[in-house]
């Protein structure tokens, strides 16, 4: 979910046949002297994007995934989003309903050049019905996600591409969200459970139990960490944002006995977990880093091993995340911050001492300040008022001005199987 960018982007850069386009990071000055106190003449420009957006990255293939991601963790702890970082989010839908990732000119009309996917509209669609205030928005987004539903029941992240289990699984979170039941969501009479379920890999040979990103050329299924934490929380019929699930955790793969979608939950977890079992992580599947600790997917599967069988069953990474994930997260901005703030959620933890480190302060301080209320701050300014609480509103007042007012899935690198 990243200074990984999410699979999402790396999958839009190779279905569109080309990279994203090349913003300048290095502003040093060139070879060629300048006169004294003069810019040199080939020192390319800072690019700078609006001051609404979190992070300062180029986004344009995850500027909406990340703006999504930031406020919904924001939203799981009681944090309201600035006006003007929602009112940002909003400008970048198209009159079809769709989300671009990044419209630099928002009052210019959406057109076929425009790219829009299914990945950042979802996102959108969560962080939206989660704040609340925004039904026709996000109706117009559900609209058009199942507008761009394929036959075999799934989505690919854009319009038309073949379907994957991270597309599919995070558009049924949008859709469970919104308030419709996934699997009453049809195309040629086929669901999203439909789609995700061949994509299962069989409980044997290597990866049983792991859901893969689409299957291979030859058309093989390979077992992908990252999709199947993705899976997990489809076929559980879960968004971004969960909480912990009361099953028993999932230790093996099970051929049958279970209604399908549950099954493959299941099994997804039961891969996860011995993924797990050794160092507490998961390992990057980026040609050249395969012994490298990949800290988003290792915080996605927390989330799905959490939403299957509660905090327990994500002991291991999360404590691992706990020690060793400030770095990566500090490297990679908001999205990671978010992240890792939806898995402290997702396990009855507490983001604001996360290791340590305050993950709802750092990920604030990657965006436009948020409003000074939050939400569990009126709450309970309510009960106050009430006489249900035997501290005045005051107390808490105090108590918000002294921890402070900050804020505080599922993607990572692939091309067309694997991928932030």
């Amino acid at each position: 979910m990243y200074v990984r960018r999410s699979a999402a982007v790396l999958a839009a850069a190779v279905v569109i046949g080309a990279a994203a386009p090349a913003i300048a990071a290095d502003s040093s000055p060139s070879a060629s002297p300048s006169p004294a106190g003069s810019p040199s003449p080939s020192a390319p420009a800072k690019p700078t994007y609006p001051a609404e957006l979190y992070g300062t990255t180029d986004p344009t293939y995850d500027g909406v995934w990340r703006q999504s991601l930031a406020m919904l963790a924001q939203d799981t702890v009681g944090v309201q989003p600035a006006e003007g970082a929602v009112d940002w989010l909003l400008t970048q839908q198209c009159a079809n309903g769709a989300f671009a990732p990044y419209r630099a000119d928002a009052a210019a009309d959406c057109d076929a050049k425009t790219l829009v996917d299914t990945n950042n509209t979802a996102a959108a669609v969560q962080a939206l019905v989660a704040l609340g205030g925004h039904d026709a928005a996000a109706s117009k987004a559900v609209t058009w996600l199942k507008s761009v539903q394929n036959k075999d029941g799934g989505w690919g992240y854009l319009p038309g591409g073949d379907s994957d289990t991270n597309s599919t699984s995070v558009v049924i979170g949008a859709l469970a969200a919104a308030g419709e039941k996934p699997a009453d969501v049809r195309k040629d009479g086929k669901t999203a459970y439909d789609a995700l379920d061949k994509l299962v890999l069989p409980c044997k040979g290597d990866g049983a139990g792991a859901f893969a990103f689409q299957p291979d050329k030859k058309g093989k299924l390979l077992a992908n960490a990252d999709a199947t934490a993705a899976g997990v929380l489809g076929s559980l019929g879960k968004g971004l944002v969960v909480s912990p699930g009361k099953d028993a955790p999932a230790t093996r793969c099970v051929s049958d006995g279970l209604p399908a979608s549950q099954q493959a939950a299941v099994n997804g977890a039961a891969y996860l977990t011995d993924a797990l079992a050794k160092d507490g992580h998961l390992t990057s599947a980026l040609p050249g880093a395969e012994d490298q600790p990949d800290y988003g997917n290792t915080a996605d599967a927390v989330v799905a091993l959490a939403a299957l069988s509660g905090a327990d069953a994500a002991e291991k990474p999360l404590r691992w995340l706990e020690r060793n994930s400030a770095k990566w997260a500090k490297q990679s901005g908001p999205a990671a911050y978010a992240q890792l703030i939806l898995a402290a959620h997702a396990t009855g933890t507490d983001p604001r001492d996360f290791g340590g480190a305050d993950l709802v302060k750092q990920l604030n301080a990657t965006g436009p300040a948020p409003q000074a209320a939050t939400k569990a701050a009126d709450k309970d300014a309510e009960k106050d008022e009430k006489g249900d609480s035997p501290f005045g509103v005051w107390w808490y007042v105090g108590i918000f001005l002294v921890v402070g007012v900050g804020i505080g899935f599922l993607l990572s690198g692939r091309k067309k199987g694997p991928q932030a």
